[in-house]
């Protein structure tokens, strides 16, 4: 299954109605590798590449655990980017996916257009998924 069939799974298993995923490459920085959902243009400009540590994403990578907000909209905690509120969305989680050998080779994250807080299980259900698809890459890759 390719990434964006995987995220497309994730994204109703979730009840979302947009997710990417995106994969470290060589310059240490998260590619867009694919995504589900409306994204406004200047979204798009910054989610395709994403620094570790900065935004949702980043910081799912840099700290190798779930970041979740409640409502983008009305978030102050300055872990989103500013395009974040010109998704629309509200309640948003990531993870990263953990590769075997426990390196971050990515992250993988969905959101809801009305706020959520995520339960520790769907934070679980998220940290395996992310895992299973590194896991599956990595095969893909050897």
């Amino acid at each position: 299954m390719d990434d964006h069939a995987e995220l497309e799974q994730l994204i109703h298993a979730f009840g979302a109605q947009t997710g990417t995923i995106h994969w470290i490459r060589d310059d240490g920085l998260l590619h867009l590798a694919a995504c589900v959902g409306q994204f406004p243009p200047p979204v798009m400009d910054a989610i395709r590449v994403i620094p570790v540590g900065k935004g949702l994403a980043g910081l799912a990578a840099e700290r190798r655990s779930c970041v979740t907000i409640c409502n983008l909209q009305t978030d102050d905690s300055g872990q989103a980017r500013p395009a974040a509120r010109s998704t629309g969305m509200e309640g948003a989680i990531t993870a990263p996916c953990l590769a075997p050998d426990g390196r971050v080779v990515g992250v993988i994250g969905v959101a809801n257009a009305q706020a959520r807080t995520f339960t520790d299980a769907e934070q679980a259900a998220l940290m395996e998924h992310g895992r299973a698809l590194a896991s599956r890459r990595a095969c893909r890759s050897a």
